[in-house]
């Protein structure tokens, strides 16, 4: 059981460490903090601190630095969270209300962008899925005398377009007709649930237009299926580099060989709820154990689109982190909900 002296101690030590990115002695602590003990009870409380697995000392100096376990405990009972100032507030509502005037997509990558820029970490995100998608319409056009563009657009915003190839495309208004049909039979599906029974019927509806049908269906599964594969991007990876730890170029090339690997980063930022924070060794990857990520779910109508985490150093400014990604995503998905982005 921690005492509340050495909580005061332990918080002191993380806010000194979190500031300076030294190792931490008891003097310090002593002179900076007003705690209304010696410098010798905390050098013993710290040495206690670090016998619990709160602290840990660095081969190199006779100061302490936090363990994973000591920012776990900062982090759910000891951090004040930082209030944004009003021009962080507002340049996070602008940002993302001008982007909803484009796709979901882009609007997405474009909150990464503030998200690095803000905290000076390394941001992450797992595109929306095109698979969990429903199909809000499908649109066949007119390119010319052998072609038609199939434009696909879902409810989270992604606009996807293939091309197929006829002998001759029908008239216009015979087109518009066809299109009705497929909106009819595929609109608020997602890929998943077009099954046999629903191309089935939708080949009943359009007799007198198999070769339209025969090449629709390949082009919606190749399109929708595909899109996942590779849905991840990021900005910021240089951030990591503003921080002493990967000043080691060990270091450095581990955390580089992680951020470029797809689907670790992708299984790394998952989360299920409104924020998750993950330390240290609570990482499942190695490479990953001296690093600490921040990760949310941004939703529309209520369903989880993707996620947007962050990834740096366990000494980060949880204080200021925290209360930046809250406020990005409280903003965000309030404008895929009011804006209505489809």
């Amino acid at each position: 059981m921690i005492d509340e002296r050495k909580i005061k101690i332990l918080q002191s030590i993380i806010n000194d460490y979190i500031t300076t990115g030294e190792p931490v002695g008891s003097r310090t602590i002593a002179k900076k903090y007003a705690l209304g003990v010696s410098s010798a009870t905390i050098r013993n409380e710290m040495s206690d601190l670090e016998d619990m697995g709160y602290l840990e000392q660095p081969h190199t100096s006779a100061g302490r630095v936090p363990s994973s376990k000591g920012y776990r405990l900062y982090v759910d009972r000891l951090v004040e969270y930082e209030r944004l100032s009003l021009e962080e507030e507002f340049k996070i509502r602008k940002c993302i209300i001008d982007a909803a005037l484009y796709e979901v997509d882009k609007v997405i990558k474009q909150t990464s962008t503030l998200l690095s820029e803000l905290t000076k970490l390394t941001c992450i995100v797992n595109a929306p899925s095109v698979k969990k998608s429903q199909i809000k319409s499908i649109q066949l056009i007119n390119v010319d005398i052998n072609n038609l563009l199939c434009v696909i657009v879902t409810d989270s915003g992604l606009i996807k377009n293939t091309l197929i190839r006829v002998s001759k495309v029908p008239p216009m208004d015979t087109l518009l007709r066809i299109n009705n049909i497929i909106n009819r039979r595929l609109r608020n599906l997602t890929i998943e649930q077009i099954n046999l029974e629903v191309i089935n019927k939708l080949k009943v509806d359009l007799v007198g237009f198999e070769e339209i049908f025969n090449e629709l269906i390949p082009a919606l599964y190749e399109t929708l299926n595909t899109s996942d594969s590779s849905e991840v991007f990021m900005e910021g990876t240089t951030n990591i580099f503003n921080y002493p730890e990967y000043n080691d170029i060990e270091k450095a090339k581990e955390i580089l060989s992680l951020l470029y690997n797809k689907d670790y980063v992708s299984k790394l930022i998952k989360s299920d709820s409104n924020m998750t924070i993950k330390i240290g060794d609570e990482n499942f990857l190695p490479e990953a154990r001296d690093c600490s990520v921040i990760s949310a779910v941004y939703s529309l109508g209520g369903r989880p689109l993707g996620t947007i985490g962050l990834i740096g150093p366990r000494r980060i400014n949880y204080s200021k982190v925290i209360s930046i990604m809250a406020e990005v995503m409280k903003e965000l998905n309030e404008t895929l909900r009011n804006q209505g982005l489809k």
